[in-house]
């Protein structure tokens, strides 16, 4: 459950900064195919998230 709440307020946080996101199902298996090409991070701090939750 919380990893599921974690992704919809990651992406609620990304449609306000935004002006097109896309998502799919939580959770499903999926097949990528996937090409880096310069640095992307996202940090997750969990501990935040639970004190404002």
């Amino acid at each position: 459950v919380l990893a599921n709440e974690l992704y919809e307020e990651f992406v609620r946080l990304c449609r306000q900064r935004v002006s097109k996101v896309e998502t799919g199902e939580f959770g499903a298996h999926m097949k990528v195919s996937l090409e880096n090409d310069g640095p992307f991070t996202i940090v997750l701090d969990s501990r935040d998230f639970e004190k404002n939750h």
